[in-house]
């Protein structure tokens, strides 16, 4: 192949992947729709309110019918449900958590006043955002640098670093620095999330760590290419279907519950769980977290045993000998 060959269809493979970015980015964002959403209705008029709200939207939501305010109040703050709806005493009372997705908490405060009739229905967020953060804007920004900044870290480790030993330090001293700084601006400066800086650090290591440990593995597993396959992986399907901006049953499925498998959503979860919830729903997407990162040091570790055997020199045999 000529290198005018080559310009051109190198020009041509950026046009496709350009073309898969938009889909991948835009395609979710124009889709958000409540889908088998956890809710949960309370009092007198539960069954009628349930009927009301399967006519009117099928399938949006999974329905759980509660004793009263109380039960439904801890199933938010244990994050099994994303709002609940109180019938009795005059219009319905619509609770919320917007900590667990903002997006969600608008949509149901809507579905309630369209289903009273009130303009204005009460409202009671039981598990709030940061004041600094109302809408979670800032949140939702956070997901893409860690993405970035682990893509980075991997794409240098590789290229500039070659032995199993320095490759692992530089993937640790990442984690940890990268952990600690990252913490330090949305924790400390620009407040977005609440909690303990050492978990928020923690958690962002570990994200950092993962996604960069992923990299540096599949490029030394099968060289080269596992950059690309890496940086696809988590750019175009680990972030857009991260849910950081919304909730993985607003997202088109399977996509919703794929991303959660990927290291982009876990991570917004775990974040989420760990400042907001006392850590409820923390155990799945941490372990999300845990084997892409066993995954990521497992190739690592395969590919380079054997780039060994394969540099190592055969075994020569001497001849032996014989006296006469």
């Amino acid at each position: 192949m000529t290198i005018t060959r080559r310009a051109v269809a190198l020009g041509l493979a950026a046009t496709a992947i350009q073309a898969l970015m938009l889909i991948a980015f835009a395609w979710p964002a124009v889709n958000i729709a409540p889908r088998d959403l956890p809710i949960a209705v309370a009092g007198p008029a539960s069954a009628q309110l349930t009927h009301q709200l399967q006519q009117r939207d099928p399938g949006a939501f999974e329905i759980t019918t509660v004793a009263d305010a109380a039960a439904a109040r801890n199933m938010l703050a244990d994050r099994e449900i994303y709002g609940a709806i109180v019938t009795g005493n005059g219009a319905p009372q619509v609770m919320v958590a917007s900590a667990a997705a903002p997006a969600v908490a608008q949509q149901l405060t809507a579905v309630a006043q369209q289903l009273s009739g009130v303009p204005a229905a009460a409202v009671q967020d039981v598990v709030a955002t940061d004041p600094d953060d109302p809408r979670g804007a800032g949140f939702g920004s956070m997901v893409l640098p860690l993405v970035m900044s682990g893509l980075a870290a991997g794409v240098l480790l590789t290229l500039l670093v070659s032995s199993f030993g320095a490759r692992l330090a530089g993937l640790a001293t990442f984690g940890i620095a990268g952990g600690l700084l990252s913490t330090l601006v949305f924790h400390t400066w620009l407040s977005i999330l609440p909690g303990s800086y050492l978990e928020l650090a923690a958690i962002a290591g570990l994200a950092s760590f993962t996604v960069a440990a992923t990299i540096v593995g599949l490029a030394t597993a099968i060289g080269r290419p596992g950059i690309g396959l890496g940086a696809l992986t988590m750019l175009l399907i680990g972030n857009p279907f991260s849910a950081a901006t919304s909730a993985p049953e607003l997202l088109p499925q399977p996509w919703g519950t794929l991303g959660q498998l990927l290291p982009p959503g876990a991570a917004a979860s775990l974040l989420r769980s760990v400042a907001y919830f006392d850590g409820a729903g923390a155990a799945g997407p941490l372990a999300v977290l845990l084997v892409w990162a066993a995954a990521g040091l497992a190739l690592l570790g395969v590919g380079t045993l054997r780039a060994r055997r394969e540099t190592e020199p055969a075994a020569t045999t001497e001849p032996v000998a014989v006296p006469a």
